[in-house]
């Protein structure tokens, strides 16, 4: 049996996982997601390169169907994801229950990181906000493509790590400290679409559909997601 395949960001790869885990139980049919960086994902399905769905940033998945690299009508929205801040483990958690508290941690801490990506570019915009870019900018750390915030964190190389909570929440090495406060708040919502290269259409559309459906929620919650 031909597979089903399709690329995502690093933020929905084990949400992912275990969906379509349980969507090759109860069909039989056979499903290879890859999960890459975000920025990377997006410039290999405008190479043309051949999947069946594409999940994304819902913007990302809106500018690919404008593009013709995805089918119009066929975005799904999946899931919303918030951001957390990790520490290392055992080290001392900062406090960030207001934004004038993660002001704080942020301007003190001796290294920060965070992701590429939605999350990425919301963040480099608050800190300039905040009048802090200039002043951390030596003590930003950034992440290689598809490398986790949280692998870095746990490393040792940076104090303070922000990224989407399901990246970070099954990362060995560090504690999460918590999410952002809702003042500054980022959620992202993660959809799907049906690639333009797609040689199993039916196939990729009925996935889609269980991917986005009320039967996946708690699985989504599981992995630190909201339903879409």
């Amino acid at each position: 049996m031909t597979p089903i395949t399709g690329i995502s960001s690093m933020a929905t790869r084990q949400v992912l996982a275990d969906m379509t885990a349980a969507y090759e139980h109860e069909t039989g049919a056979k499903v290879a997601i890859e999960s890459v960086g975000g920025v990377d994902a997006a410039k290999r399905v405008r190479a043309g390169e051949h999947f069946d769905v594409v999940i994304l940033a819902s913007n990302v998945i809106d500018q690919l169907v404008s593009e013709g690299h995805a089918l119009a009508g066929s975005r799904v929205d999946l899931v919303r994801s918030g951001v957390a801040i990790a520490v290392r483990s055992g080290a001392p958690r900062p406090d960030i229950g207001s934004e004038d508290a993660v002001r704080n941690a942020v301007r003190h801490a001796r290294s920060v990181s965070y992701s590429t990506g939605p999350s990425g570019d919301y963040l480099a915009k608050l800190f300039e906000r905040w009048g802090l870019a200039d002043e951390i900018a030596s003590r930003i750390v950034k992440p290689a493509p598809g490398i986790p915030v949280g692998k870095l964190v746990a490393e040792g190389s940076v104090e303070l790590g922000f990224q989407q909570l399901s990246e970070l929440m099954f990362l060995p090495g560090i504690d999460v400290a918590g999410p952002l406060p809702p003042a500054i708040q980022h959620v992202t919502t993660f959809s799907g679409g049906v690639c333009a290269t797609s040689s199993n259409l039916d196939e990729a559309r009925r996935l889609l559909a269980y991917l986005g459906s009320p039967r996946t929620a708690e699985v989504k919650r599981r992995n630190g997601m909201e339903p879409a």
